[in-house]
């Protein structure tokens, strides 16, 4: 993730009295590419949380609030959940699932803000 750290000047995690605070990971892989498939967005942003999650020695326990941000919520909300069954595990943290208009990366339709905890 050293281009998204040189390029946009920013950390991919920062961490402060034990929390960790994860950049906006979207559904564009770190090779630029944008699939036009929802579920294929869904989890290459889980894949990147998780990258960043793991080099903190963390999982998804660690997890204590998720903000998801979607453009067309409601056509892809079942496969969010599905897919985030798939990856939470207990205690499962807080969530909140925004619609909004669009995001900087084109044709993107979802990111996800976490906050972790060691």
């Amino acid at each position: 993730m050293t281009g998204l750290y040189q390029s946009w000047k920013m950390a991919p995690g920062s961490e402060a009295d034990g929390f960790v605070f994860l950049t906006g990971f979207n559904g564009a892989g770190l090779d630029g590419v944008t699939s036009p498939d929802a579920a294929t967005q869904i989890i290459t942003a889980f894949d990147q949380v998780f990258s960043v999650l793991k080099e903190g020695a963390m999982d998804g326990s660690h997890v204590v609030e998720v903000t998801s941000y979607h453009v067309g919520l409601k056509d892809h909300l079942e496969t969010f959940k599905t897919i985030w069954a798939e990856r939470m595990s207990e205690p499962y943290p807080a969530w909140t699932a925004i619609e909004v208009a669009g995001f900087a990366s084109e044709d993107v339709v979802v990111e996800l803000r976490v906050v972790a905890h060691r």
